[in-house]
């Protein structure tokens, strides 16, 4: 409610934005923002030096869904002070702060580093418990501003989480990728089959969830599944 009332400030650094001001995150905080460009994993998507085409990660154990792509890079560590998107997601998530999902929209409207050739886009789900205890998914958030803009079905009730597993944060990938198996079900599978995908989170890390997700659609016939994030932590 004070975020209604209360004159209008930058997520980022906190300076107060002009009520003319279409945008809610100040030009400086934008500029530091480290957009992803080339060379990076055909793949998952994660920067790569220059003549290579492929991960070794990606390269050794290929992943479930086709590809995956970042808009920006972002620090996970909570002391990454001087991140601005690290800091904008987490409290997003964790604060929870929902009306922080108007920030992250607006970074969706400046461009996408893929094509808009999807049958259907669904979110990353959270658990019932989790989804109640925070009141909204982040993932579902940003996953309807992406509807709009690429004029693609939205779909957030086919694919649930049917395990709460404990938080992925502080875990490796092995960690994780145990964590989340078998945590995902597809309620509605012919919702699921001969569509191609797109599967949203904001963040992606090690990439064990959505793996998980698409290897429960690809069960249920899905013909492909690529994955966007806002950001990629590297």
């Amino acid at each position: 409610m004070l975020a209604f009332l209360l004159p209008l400030r930058c997520p980022g650094c906190g300076l107060f934005v002009p009520p003319q001001t279409a945008r809610r995150l100040c030009p400086a905080c934008r500029a530091s923002l480290q957009r992803i460009h080339g060379p990076i994993c055909s793949v998952c998507g994660v920067p790569l030096a220059a003549g290579f085409e492929i991960c070794a990660k990606c390269a050794k154990s290929p992943p479930r869904f086709g590809k995956a792509r970042a808009l920006f890079l972002y620090a996970t560590s909570a002391r990454a002070h001087t991140d601005v998107l690290g800091s904008i997601i987490r409290r997003h998530k964790y604060g929870p702060n929902q009306a922080l999902s108007a920030v992250l929209a607006e970074l969706i409207e400046d461009g996408l580093p893929i094509e808009p050739e999807y049958d259907v886009i669904m979110p990353v789900p959270l658990h019932h418990r989790r989804l109640l205890k925070r009141g909204f998914n982040q993932a579902a958030l940003l996953a309807a501003v992406l509807s709009r803009k690429l004029c693609c079905r939205l779909d957030v009730t086919t694919l649930i989480r049917v395990i709460a597993t404990s938080p992925q944060t502080a875990q490796d990938f092995d960690s994780r990728r145990r964590n989340v198996h078998n945590a995902f079900a597809v309620r509605y599978p012919q919702r699921v089959a001969d569509r191609k995908v797109l599967l949203v989170d904001d963040v992606l890390t090690t990439g064990a969830t959505v793996n998980e997700c698409a290897r429960v659609l690809r069960l249920c016939g899905a013909a492909g599944i690529d994955v966007l994030t806002i950001a990629r932590a590297i």
